[in-house]
């Protein structure tokens, strides 16, 4: 059975509502790790117009999709497939569009020069025109409603976190760090037998656990979350999920099991990531996630492909991840402990390491993770 998530308002978001319980139910110690925004204006219009892009644009001849590839970003803008690895091996299972909502010369030339695969100009395909107005309106939709989020989680962090002082609310509010992924997951492979043996009863061994995207924490601030739709990887015909007890997002329970977690149709959803773990000193706890496949005995014989958009919102590369003075350590590393994803320990090395720092730690421990088997393989 899927797990539900937290629902406020967005409307009690733009009221400076004290939503207090509702983040640490959410995101404290004992919650899922995502909580559902209801209400954004023209939400569900928004993301499925920005989603139903994906299909066409996935499908692009393999010419006009390496003219939107952009090597120098280290492809964080335009168009990447295969270029991301799983550990030692290209990762083919999905394509990635990236694209930034809010402007597409993001930070200054000097920026640019500096930190290439975090402030990229903006590559937009000339063949499919109506992509760039619908990614834009549905992540612009998306920064909005978390930079009203934000903003609540420094009132309650505030009231709860001796020397709380990261000023989330105003650095989501500015920031021109935006990096949205519009996601097209291909029909998954069978998975090899290994795997099989790891997989979970509940969802047979069919494909592997974690077959669409590997089990992972977000490393930044704030994720906001699209619902997925699935569609016939031949036609582009948007169908229902056949296995909606086991596609889709799975999460890491605070007490160790996974989980597969239900996003409300109507609703955008946010989970937060490491460096808020940080900065909150452990108060609020990111979440070990992945993405499952389909399970072909389901499909009746479709390929199926699943589509999303994640919207990374984070700071400027220089911000120094800074402990709250009253917390320790200890006190952050102890929270989201989880076999599946490497230590935070290993990536966060020091108080006050910037984020474009941790950043490159985390992609390069995790690399070694992943070619070094570590975590449960294909283990639920």
């Amino acid at each position: 059975m899927s797990r539900q998530v937290v629902v406020v308002e967005y409307e009690d978001l733009r009221a400076d509502k004290d939503l207090t319980s509702q983040l640490l139910d959410a995101w404290g110690e004992d919650g899922v790790g995502i909580i559902a925004i209801r209400g954004v204006p023209g939400w569900v219009e928004k993301y499925g117009r920005a989603l139903r892009q994906a299909h066409p644009l996935a499908h692009l001849p393999q010419e006009s999709l390496a003219e939107l590839e952009d090597e120098r970003s280290l492809f964080n803008s335009g168009w990447s497939f295969g270029k991301e690895k799983l550990g030692d091996k290209p990762d083919t299972a999905k394509g990635s569009f990236y694209f930034n909502p809010l402007t597409d010369e993001p930070g200054s030339e000097e920026d640019r020069e500096k930190f290439p695969w975090a402030m990229p100009r903006n590559r937009w395909p000339s063949k499919l025109p109506e992509v760039e107005q619908a990614c834009k309106d549905l992540g612009t939709a998306m920064h909005e409603a978390v930079s009203h989020l934000a903003r609540l989680v420094d009132r309650s962090m505030g009231e709860r976190v001796a020397g709380y002082r990261a000023e989330l609310g105003q650095l989501v509010r500015d920031t021109e760090k935006c990096k949205g992924r519009l996601l097209y997951y291909f029909p998954p492979k069978p998975a090899a037998s290994e795997d099989a043996k790891h997989t979970s009863d509940a969802t047979d061994s069919s494909v592997q656990e974690d077959g669409w995207i590997g089990w992972h924490n977000d490393s930044g601030f704030f994720t906001a979350l699209t619902p997925d739709i699935y569609v016939d990887d031949a036609s582009g015909e948007v169908i229902e999920n056949p296995d909606p007890e086991g596609a889709g997002l799975w999460v890491v329970t605070r007490d160790g099991s996974a989980a597969h977690v239900s996003i409300p149709r109507d609703c955008m959803c946010v989970q937060v990531g490491e460096c808020t773990q940080v900065v909150t000193g452990g108060l609020l706890v990111a979440t070990p996630h992945c993405v499952r496949g389909c399970r072909p005995a389901l499909t009746r014989g479709r390929q199926v492909a699943r589509i999303s958009c994640p919207c990374f919102i984070d700071t400027h590369p220089v911000f120094p991840l800074n402990l709250p003075p009253g917390a320790s350590r200890d006190d952050v590393l102890a929270r989201g402990l989880s076999s599946k994803v490497p230590p935070l320990g290993d990536r966060w090395t020091h108080d006050g390491q910037t984020f474009g720092e941790f950043l490159g730690a985390s992609f390069r421990r995790y690399y070694e993770w992943a070619v070094e088997g570590g975590g449960v393989k294909g283990g639920a």
